[in-house]
């Protein structure tokens, strides 16, 4: 079972654009694909910043002379430290959207955790419709 945190948008009425689930943990297409992953997700600054750290570790075995292993380990490292951050990035990027937490949900797969969200919360509706501003 996987967990997913839940964010709602304040004012917005459609479940398909209005709620967001970002899953826990750790984030294997963060870690294997980055730079597209970032970019896919509109995580610029992340996308910005894990080309400029991949770029020094690429300048920085050139002008050492770092054998491959280490250039390969110390480029794995940042990968890996990518996928522990990346849902977390996709949290911070929410929160600055207007997404407000709404708690942790759980669930077999994506669409069972929002089922499961959206049933769980009968009034949802009702109290989203009371933040809309007229």
């Amino acid at each position: 079972m996987r967990f997913y945190t839940a964010h709602v948008r304040h004012g917005g009425l459609d479940p398909d654009r209005d709620v967001a689930l970002v899953k826990e943990g750790f984030s294997w297409p963060a870690f294997l694909f980055s730079v597209p992953w970032a970019l896919l997700r509109r995580l610029w600054l992340a996308a910005l910043v894990f080309a400029a750290a991949i770029a020094a570790i690429e300048a920085l075995a050139r002008a050492v002379g770092l054998d491959p292993a280490t250039r390969t380990a110390l480029t794995l490292g940042l990968s890996a430290g990518f996928g522990w951050l990346g849902n977390d990035l996709r949290r911070r990027k929410l929160e600055r959207a207007g997404f407000v937490f709404r708690g942790v949900v759980a669930g077999e797969s994506f669409d069972a955790a929002l089922k499961r969200f959206l049933d769980g919360a009968p009034g949802f509706a009702r109290e989203l419709a009371s933040t809309v501003r007229p």
